[in-house]
C-alpha cells in the first residue's frame, strides 16, 4: 500500500461547541464545510490540557502533561519524546511545519525536517508560573481582559501578520511538493494562531457577521461569588477587577472571534486550492489546541475544563474513515497514534507509555469505551486539576477544591454540580476510583513545583550577561533559490514548473 500524504491544519483557541457536526450552519466557513462533508467529524473531542504549549505537546506526542512534563506555556518539551513528526519521518516521510507549535526549549523542530516560519511565542522559560506564590499575577505576560475591551477591527495586527505568513509558506510548500523533487510521502503541518485573542479582525470578515444572532453567550456572566473555586482563580489571574466589561464589549469580541474563523477559512481554502490545483491527494486533519469560553458565565479564554475551553473541533478526511459524525468522546492525544496508524508508521516501541489510541475504528463504525482524560497545571492553578469525560459524564478533581460532576446530556452548560447529589453517589464513586487509579495528585503536584522552581533559576541565570535565545530562525538558502550561476537555467525552469510541458 502506498503511504498517504498527510496535511494537518491546526488552529488556536477554537471553541469546539461551534463544531457540533462540522462548522455551525451560521458560521461563514465554506472551505471548512467542504472539508467537513468528506470527513469523520468528532463532536466530542477534548484537548489534553486547555492551554497552548501543553495542549500542543500532547497533540504531537500522545502524552498527557503529567507524562510529557509540559505543564504550562514555559515548560520544556524534551527532545527525547517522540512526536508524530518523528514517527512519520522514521517511516520514510518528509515532515514540515509552517506556523506555531509553541515549543519551549532549545529543540525547535521535534521531528520536523523543515520549519518554514519562526514561532509567534517565546521559546524560553519566561512564562513560568509559580505555585509558591498563590494569588500573584505576573502582569507582563498573564492574560487580562484588555483583549475584550480592546476588541474590534484592524487591517493588520501582530497575529494577522503571522498567519498571513503561515498561509503563504504553506501554499508555496504545497506547490514545491508537487514538483516531485523528493519521492518520499509528505506530512505538512500548517498551524495558525487565530482565532486566539486579541479579538481583532479585518473589516471584510467583520462585515460577514452584521446582525449575527450569536453575539451574546447563552449563559450570561455570573457574580464572582457564584463561581466555582477554579473559575474564581481564573478571574483573578485575568485581573477582572481592573475592567468593566459591557454588553457591547462582549458582542464586539465574539463578532471579531467569529470573523477570524472566516479569516482562517480563507487561509485554509488557499492551501486546499493549491493542493487540488496540483492534483495531489492527502489525508487531511483539522484540529484546535483548545477552546475559548467567549464570555460564557463571564469567563474568557481557556484554562478551564468547561466545554467552551476544553472541547475542540476535530475532523479527519481519510480513505480508511467514512464521512459522518462520531459522538464518542475522544482526545487530541489520539491524533499521534491515529496518524501513525494511517501511515503504517511503527510506534510500538513507545506505545506502552503512550496514552492516546487510534481513532480509525471510530471512522468505521466502532465504539470507544475508555474515558478521556484532561489535566491542567498552569497559571490560575495552585495545584494540578484533572478531569475525566466518560460517556455522558464529566468529573473534575483538584486537591484544593470540591469535586465536580456534570451530566452533559441533561446539562450541556454544566450549571448543576451533581457531586453532592445522593442520587448520583454511585457514578461519583466510580469516577473517583478511575481518577485515583490514574493520578497520584500529591506526586503530580510535587513534580510541577520542582519543574517550576528549576526553571525560575535557569531563566534568571540565562538573562544575565550574554543572551542566546532559543527562538527558531527559519533557514533561507538564498543561493539555492530562483536562478544562480551554478545552475543550468533550462533545468531550473523545467524542474520548477508544475505541470511540466503542458
Amino acid at each position: 500500500m502506498t503511504a498517504p500524504n498527510i496535511l494537518i491544519f491546526m488552529v488556536d483557541q477554537l471553541n469546539g461547541t461551534l463544531f457540533p457536526d462540522g462548522p455551525a450552519e451560521w458560521l461563514h466557513a465554506p472551505n471548512l464545510k467542504r472539508l467537513a462533508a468528506r470527513s469523520t467529524r468528532f463532536a466530542n473531542a477534548y484537548t489534553a490540557s486547555p492551554l497552548c504549549a501543553p495542549g500542543r505537546a500532547s497533540f504531537m506526542s500522545g502524552l498527557l502533561p503529567s507524562r510529557s512534563r509540559v505543564y504550562d506555556n514555559a515548560a520544556e518539551f524534551s527532545a527525547d519524546i517522540p512526536t508524530y513528526a518523528h514517527h512519520l519521518r522514521r517511516a520514510g516521510y518528509q515532515t514540515c511545519l509552517s506556523g506555531k507549535m509553541h515549543f519551549v526549549g532549545p529543540d525547535q523542530l521535534h521531528g520536523f525536517e523543515q520549519r518554514l516560519t519562526t514561532d509567534i511565542y517565546p521559546a524560553d522559560f519566561g512564562w513560568t508560573p509559580d505555585y509558591r506564590k498563590p494569588g500573584e499575577r505576573i502582569d507582563w505576560w498573564y492574560h487580562n481582559l484588555g483583549s475584550v475591551t480592546g476588541s474590534g477591527v484592524a487591517e493588520i495586527s501582530n497575529q494577522m501578520e503571522y498567519d498571513d505568513e503561515v498561509a503563504f509558506h504553506g501554499v508555496q510548500k504545497v506547490y514545491d511538493l508537487a514538483r516531485g523533487h523528493d519521492a518520499r510521502p509528505w506530512c505538512l503541518t500548517i498551524s495558525f494562531t487565530h482565532p486566539h485573542d486579541p479579538y481583532v479582525t479585518r473589516r471584510k470578515y467583520w462585515d460577514l457577521y452584521e446582525g449575527c444572532e450569536h453575539l451574546l453567550p447563552e449563559v450570561p456572566a455570573m457574580n464572582y461569588e457564584d463561581h466555582d473555586a477554579h473559575s474564581k482563580r481564573i478571574f483573578d489571574a485575568n485581573d477582572w477587577r481592573s475592567f468593566d466589561i459591557s454588553q457591547e464589549d462582549i458582542r464586539r469580541s465574539r463578532r471579531a472571534y467569529f470573523a477570524n474563523i472566516s479569516y482562517l477559512d480563507d487561509k485554509i481554502g488557499e492551501v486546499m486550492d493549491a493542493l487540488e490545483a496540483t492534483r495531489q491527494e492527502a489525508v487531511i486533519l483539522f484540529v484546535s489546541d483548545h477552546g475559548d469560553m467567549l464570555g460564557e458565565r463571564g469567563l474568557w479564554f481557556k484554562m478551564s475544563f468547561y466545554e467552551g475551553s476544553a472541547r475542540v473541533p476535530l475532523m479527519i478526511s481519510a480513505p480508511d474513515m467514512a464521512p459522518g459524525l462520531v459522538t464518542d468522546p475522544v482526545s487530541t492525544i489520539d491524533v499521534c497514534p491515529t496518524l501513525c496508524d494511517l501511515a503504517a508508521a511503527d510506534m510500538s516501541g513507545v506505545m506502552p507509555w503512550t496514552e492516546g489510541q487510534s481513532l480509525i475504528h471510530l471512522g468505521q463504525g466502532g465504539k470507544r469505551e475508555a474515558p478521556v482524560a484532561m489535566e491542567y497545571a498552569a497559571e490560575a492553578s495552585y495545584a494540578p486539576l484533572v478531569s475525566l469525560r466518560y460517556g455522558r459524564w464529566k468529573y473534575n478533581r483538584c486537591a484544593l477544591d470540591p469535586d465536580q460532576l456534570f451530566d452533559l446530556e441533561a446539562d450541556p452548560h454544566e450549571l448543576t454540580n451533581l457531586a453532592d447529589d445522593p442520587a448520583h453517589a454511585g457514578t461519583l464513586a466510580q469516577l473517583q476510583a478511575k481518577a485515583e487509579a490514574r493520578w497520584d495528585l500529591d506526586a503530580f503536584d510535587a513534580r510541577v513545583r520542582e519543574s517550576q522552581a528549576r526553571r525560575w533559576v535557569v531563566y534568571e541565570a540565562l538573562r544575565q550577561g550574554g543572551y542566546y535565545p532559543w527562538d527558531y530562525q527559519p533557514l533561507q538558502q538564498a543561493s539555492e533559490r530562483y536562478m544562480r550561476n551554478h545552475m543550468d537555467l533550462n533545468v531550473v525552469e523545467e524542474n520548477q514548473r508544475f505541470p511540466r510541458g503542458e
